[in-house]
């Protein structure tokens, strides 16, 4: 007598993507079926998980307008689909509480393409427009000049190894 098949696992009971440790009814689902994300957290989560769940509208609808003006879903499904996705992680938060309107989620998602394991490192930045957060775009870190920490040696300036010799004629030549 054969066994029965075993039944995949029921969504209510299966672990979120987005690697929460809730289970997905209770974490990112509600989100993904249209559901008001609480915070600009749990909105990043539902947009990773929606990459693996291929589910295109919620990558849609979960951007800002101005951002929509540039979604493409053809290249949306194009990556998720060729991506195998291997986890989330959120490395900071700033703002998006309750009374703010604005906040921040800095995040790594691995995944893998062509067998080669990357990462995507990003500070996103989430807004509410009318009433709910949506993603508004990748915060692009300025960036810094870089100082000398000790003075310049001058080519006829002692050399700081202590030989006596002037910089040109020992370590600068």
């Amino acid at each position: 007598m054969s066994q029965p098949a075993s039944a995949p696992a029921s969504t209510a009971t299966e672990l979120c993507p987005c690697g929460s440790g809730k289970t997905y009814a209770d974490c990112c689902g509600p989100i993904l079926a249209g559901a008001p994300a609480p915070t600009p957290e749990a909105l990043m989560r539902s947009r990773y998980t929606a990459y693996e769940k291929r589910n295109y509208l919620h990558l849609r609808r979960s951007l800002s307008k101005a951002q929509q003006a540039d979604f493409s879903e053809k290249d949306a499904r194009e990556w998720a689909e060729s991506s195998e996705w291997l986890g989330l992680e959120i490395t900071g938060t700033e703002g998006g509480g309750e009374n703010d309107q604005e906040g921040t989620v800095d995040f790594v998602a691995r995944f893998k393409v062509g067998g080669e394991e990357r990462k995507h490192v990003e500070k996103a930045r989430f807004i509410r427009e009318d009433g709910r957060w949506v993603y508004d775009g990748m915060i692009v870190p300025k960036a810094e000049p870089v100082r000398r920490e000790e003075p310049k040696i001058g080519r006829n300036d002692p050399c700081p190894c202590g030989s006596g010799k002037k910089y040109k004629k020992c370590h600068g030549a």
